[in-house]
């Protein structure tokens, strides 16, 4: 009984979090309506709550990046990226994805777009233009994952109230810009 409760569980999480956890393709595939609300859910319920405005990305090639947190628009997400940034979980991690004149894409501790698992949507106002910081999600727009991140390099307002956005880069925006995939993460750090 044991084994099949974990094999279901692990099912969920592959179905959650699979391949299609990515940022957005820049030419979305829409299938029906678009629902621009998320629903509470308990994935938010139990995520921790650690207020944080400040997150600093270090390169392994130097340079580092500097964002803006908004817990005021994303408290849950902006918790669970602190407490995974402060304790190293991102460290040695790559970007993994990069589409010119999109996004760079980032932290999955399986390195190719497929790890991590889920965590509740936090739909807000704050507009994806260039610099803004995002989480991936799968199709469904209440869940999103709970490691990957990406940044803008373009304009990216088609991704508005459709995916989470807790952030925006003050400074280093030159150094996302440069982001190659397979560049390391030597540390994030929030405060």
């Amino acid at each position: 009984m044991r084994l099949f409760a974990l094999a279901s569980t692990l099912a969920f999480v592959a179905a959650s979090c699979g391949s299609t956890a990515a940022a957005p393709s820049p030419t979305p595939i829409r299938t029906g309506p678009v629902i621009r609300t998320a629903a509470p859910t308990t994935l938010c319920q139990g995520a921790p709550n650690q207020p944080s405005t400040k997150a600093t990305i270090t390169l392994e090639k130097g340079g580092t990046i500097v964002i803006q947190l908004r817990p005021d628009k994303a408290p849950k997400t902006v918790s669970n990226f602190a407490i995974r940034a402060n304790t190293g979980r991102y460290d040695g991690l790559t970007f993994h994805r990069v589409v010119p004149n999109f996004v760079i894409q980032g932290g999955d501790p399986a390195g190719d777009g497929t790890g991590g698992s889920t965590q509740c949507t936090e739909l807000s106002d704050l507009p994806f233009v260039k610099g803004a910081v995002g989480i991936a999600r799968a199709n469904d727009i209440n869940i999103s994952n709970d490691f990957q991140f990406f940044v803008c390099i373009g304009e990216c307002q088609f991704l508005d109230k459709m995916y989470t956005n807790f952030g925006l880069v003050t400074s280093g925006q030159g150094i996302a810009d440069a982001v190659k995939i397979g560049d390391k993460i030597k540390s994030i750090r929030v405060e």
